[in-house]
């Protein structure tokens, strides 16, 4: 049956007993177990379920903070070249989501990111043709590399209580705001700021929830 299917059993035969669902969660840590100690720190009550993963490339597990309480269903990736990733207390980030850092990407407490959802603080590749050739030819050989070149890349935050809905896409170098709300299918270039509903690609404010 497999250890993933069995949890997910478990879960949900057993969804209205706490203490059930306590030791599921564990179970779920334990599986990854190697990855979480070594790759990330995993403050207390901080759950990664069993579709979650942690890329860290740089092997530095001060790199990728999960604080209290939160909940990863999603995909965390730390590229080589540097980057760092903090997810604050209470937050949610969905399952298929993606969060990708050269730079830094932080996310506030109370968050809520759906499923789908891609954040890249980076552009991945070089914008020149030949640099990116090389550069792919070099990580087929070599690996992932630990020289950012001419790659761009932007800070991302995400304040406390934002809501990103599913499949929404955040690049480089935004800040969305306290209380805002991203909605499904947008792709934000700019600033978002706080308590904004912001929709659309590119993302433009719809109206304000206070």
């Amino acid at each position: 049956m497999g250890l993933i299917n069995i949890l997910r059993w478990i879960k949900f035969v057993y969804k209205n007993d706490p203490s059930v669902l306590q030791k599921a969660n564990q179970l779920s840590i334990a599986k990854n177990i190697s990855m979480p100690k070594d790759l990330a720190i995993i403050e207390d009550a901080a759950v990664l379920y069993p579709e979650a993963t942690i890329k860290n490339f740089q092997k530095n597990r001060n790199k990728i903070v999960i604080k209290r309480n939160s909940r990863i269903r999603g995909h965390l990736k730390l590229l080589a070249y540097g980057g760092y990733i903090e997810i604050g207390e209470n937050s949610y980030i969905g399952e298929n989501t993606q969060i990708w850092s050269g730079e830094l990407v932080k996310i506030g407490k109370n968050v809520l990111i759906s499923h789908g959802v891609s954040i890249i603080d980076t552009d991945s590749h070089e914008l020149n043709s030949s640099d990116r050739v090389d550069t792919y030819l070099s990580l087929l050989k070599d690996g992932p590399p630990t020289d950012q070149g001419s790659i761009k890349t932007g800070s991302i935050i995400i304040h406390d209580e934002a809501w990103i809905s599913f499949n929404a896409i955040i690049l480089k170098g935004v800040t969305i705001g306290k209380g805002a709300i991203v909605a499904a299918g947008t792709i934000v270039t700019k600033n978002v700021p706080d308590y904004a509903v912001v929709a659309g690609n590119p993302a433009k404010i719809i109206r304000y929830t206070t």
